[in-house]
């Protein structure tokens, strides 16, 4: 007890929890229908089962979404946040409107909220770029946020799209990558090499990049290096993939988790964030940041209180900052 009590206090007297990253837009969405089924769905088919409820939610409801959870940030601690948010024609610009009001909300109890968009539906449609285009205009967007996935097939176009509205916008892009914990995933290694090329070195930060471990340790190191040389960062959302299924692929004996002990021997920045909450993608999850941090040093044996720390705050606000 008297361990945890003294990593706690650590963690306050560095200004609290940084939850790096969630979807606040989505919080407490959870039906008793969906845990019949839906919550067993594969992550691909949650990307569209989520529609339903998209279409359905009204500004005051997304603002009743992001208000709760933020409600909870509060209660664990969380003095500042980011929320990816969808936008999209299947939800429109409700939710990202329901974040003006969230953000007074947020300032009024302590919490620094900023906003990535999220490109569930991926970027080659037009109607889908431009209405991440007219909110970046409008100043509502803090960083571009990117699902190279949702784009199968053209990964590399949609990173091209997501690098020239940062470099026209100026903001930094955070990028799901390597989600699928397999070694047929490289995603990690093509954000790096794409922020490079478009010359935006240390302003992208990748999102999850679970995959990593499942490659050999050379493919490994040779990641590492890249992403040192692209000043990648990374978030880790332990809980959001813990629950990955068993496979019969061969890979290097790992936990379903980033590796973000060999990212720290590397010297990169990793932060940690919540990911979904109490929603058809993690129905138990409460966004407490302090499971989350536990997740990880038990799943990864990081035991140092003072870079426990550090992931939790200090590194959660790099990775927030303004380019």
């Amino acid at each position: 007890m008297l361990i945890w009590k003294s990593l706690e206090n650590k963690i306050i007297e560095a200004g609290g929890f940084v939850n790096a990253h969630a979807h606040f837009d989505r919080a407490h969405t959870l039906t008793p229908e969906d845990m019949e089924k839906v919550v067993y769905n594969e992550l691909e088919e949650k990307w569209r089962l989520v529609d339903k409820l998209k279409r359905e939610t009204t500004i005051a409801g997304y603002q009743d979404n992001i208000i709760k959870a933020l409600d909870g940030q509060k209660r664990y601690g969380s003095t500042a946040c980011l929320s990816f948010i969808d936008i999209d024609p299947v939800c429109g610009d409700r939710a990202i409107l329901a974040t003006s009001y969230a953000k007074q909300y947020a300032l009024q109890h302590g919490i620094e909220l900023k906003i990535a968009c999220q490109t569930l539906k991926g970027l080659m449609f037009p109607a889908c770029r431009h209405m991440i285009e007219a909110q970046l205009d409008m100043g509502t967007i803090d960083i571009i946020g990117s699902l190279p996935g949702a784009d199968k097939g053209r990964k590399e176009e949609h990173l091209d799209i997501v690098f020239e509205l940062a470099k026209r916008h100026n903001k930094r892009v955070h990028a799901h990558v390597d989600q699928l914990n397999t070694a047929a995933e490289k995603e990690t290694e093509l954000l790096a090499r794409k922020t490079m090329e478009h010359g935006w070195e240390s302003r992208v930060t990748a999102v999850h990049s679970i995959s990593l471990a499942s490659h050999p340790k050379f493919y490994r190191k040779e990641v590492y290096k890249m992403a040192q040389d692209a000043g990648l960062s990374f978030i880790s959302c332990p809980t959001a993939w813990i629950d990955h299924r068993r496979t019969e692929e061969l890979t290097p004996n790992h936990n379903a988790i980033t590796p973000v002990d060999e990212l720290l021997e590397n010297n990169l920045v990793v932060a940690i964030g919540s990911d979904n909450i109490n929603d058809i993608y993690k129905p138990y999850s409460t966004g407490d940041m302090m499971i989350e941090l536990r997740f990880l040093m038990e799943a990864l044996h990081i035991y140092n209180q003072d870079v426990l720390v550090k992931i939790a705050t200090e590194n959660g606000r790099k990775v927030l900052e303004s380019p």
